[in-house]
Formats: structure tokens, sequence, C-alpha cells
């Protein structure tokens, strides 16, 4: 079963021949070594990414602290987290590289996957954002990242946003308030929501990143339970999908 995240990942990227990007859906199993039934994980893991030609040995995985740490993978750094959490990539929610067959990892379940693409250098990053991550601009701080290492400019980045909690779900404290600004903060029947995606939108945009080059495919988590893992719906025994982006 092929994820139907796919074929707008192709879209918002504007795939080129060197270029994978996949996010699974829950038919096709948890992926997370740490999290939920693990039994099958590492099954799950090569049957999804045997269909893109990747071997799920060579996966570099972060382990994601919600935090802001941005990591450039290069070659020594292959296989890390592949078939054991703890050969992760420590203290880490962001993964860059310019490096060929380097397939970089991030794990969600209402957490928001950002894919970036150098589309001159060439160049990839794989972002997991959720709100502490975001408030810590995780993604500004990848961008800057692919600057420096790859010398990517800005107008040849294009971005996508993976399957995540919205602001129609995403039900969050009036504390919040001290967080984010406003504009991101959904007040309905004395209730407040976070926009997850709109505050990653505007640091990417603040940077320069066009806005005809960001691209969403509007999937919320939460409100199809049915067919991507969703931490608020399920707690702690909730799986994982993996999201997955590489240069061939």
């Amino acid at each position: 079963m092929k994820s139907p995240a796919i074929s707008w990942l192709k879209l918002m990227l504007r795939q080129q021949d060197d270029l994978i990007c996949a996010t699974s859906i829950r038919q096709q199993g948890n992926m997370s070594l740490l999290y939920g039934d693990t039994k099958g994980a590492l099954r799950n893991r090569e049957d999804f990414l045997k269909g893109f030609g990747i071997e799920y040995r060579d996966l570099v995985c972060a382990r994601q602290v919600h935090a802001s740490g941005v990591r450039y993978v290069k070659e020594e750094d292959k296989g890390k987290g592949a078939l054991s959490y703890d050969t992760a990539l420590a203290d880490t929610d962001a993964l860059v590289t310019d490096k060929k067959k380097l397939p970089l990892a991030v794990f969600t379940a209402d957490c928001l996957s950002i894919f970036l693409y150098d589309s001159k250098t060439p160049a990839v990053g794989l972002v997991h954002a959720g709100w502490r991550s975001s408030q810590k601009k995780i993604t500004a701080k990848t961008i800057k990242l692919m600057q420096k290492e790859f010398n990517t400019q800005i107008e040849n980045i294009h971005l996508g946003f993976g399957p995540a909690i919205r602001q129609c779900c995403y039900e969050v404290g009036a504390d919040f308030k001290d967080f984010f600004p406003a504009e991101f903060l959904i007040k309905k029947n004395e209730r407040f929501y976070l926009d997850l995606i709109g505050l990653n939108k505007k640091q990417s945009l603040g940077l320069g990143v066009k806005e005809s080059n960001i691209s969403d495919c509007g999937i919320c988590t939460s409100c199809r339970n049915r067919e991507f893992f969703s931490y608020r719906k399920e707690g702690d025994s909730c799986g994982r999908m993996i999201s997955v982006i590489m240069l061939k």
C-alpha cells in the first residue's frame, strides 16, 4: 500500500529525478523503535522503504527531544538509528544533508514533519516540529544551517508541510498566549487552538522563502486518525509514522 501523501510530496517539492520523499500511513504499521508496539517496526520500515529503493539499514534517524537541535548528516552517520533507537543522533530534531543515497528520517504522530529541498545545490532537510521546537524556531534554524553548510540560496528552497494535528483539533492552554503571537492561537468557545503550520510558515517567509515554494498537504492527523497515528487521540500506546527524504 502506498501513502496518499506521496503524490502531494512529489508535487509540492517540485520533485526532480534526484529526489525521494514520502510519509507512511498507519496501515503500513508503526515505524518507531521507542513508542507503541515496536515488535514489527523494523519489518515495517523495510517494507515501506523498499518500494522507493531505500535500504532501511541506511536510515539516519534523530533521537527527537522537542528542542531545536539541527544536525548536518554526513556519510559516517549512515545507519545511525536505523536498527536501534540508542544509536540515533542525540538531542536532534532536524537533519540536513547534501550527500546522495543518505536517507533522513523523522517520526511523528501529530507533530509536523517539514520537508526542505534546495533544488540547485542540491541538498535536503527534514524537520520534526512540535510546539516546543516551533517556539524555538527550528525551521528557521534548519534553513540557516543549509545556507551555512551548502551555500543554499533562499530563492531555491522548496518547503512542504506533512500530515500533522491542525488548528481544528490542536487545543492548548490559555498560557500559550505567553509563548506565541495571537495570530497563531485561534479562540473557539473560550478554548484556544494552535496553528502549528502557520507558525512554521511565517518563520520560513520571514527568511525570504517564496510563498509559491511552500506547500501544505492539509492533512490533520487527529481528524483522520484512521489513516494516521495521533498522540492526542491514542495516548502513550500510539505508534509513529515515518517521513523520509533522500537525494538519489
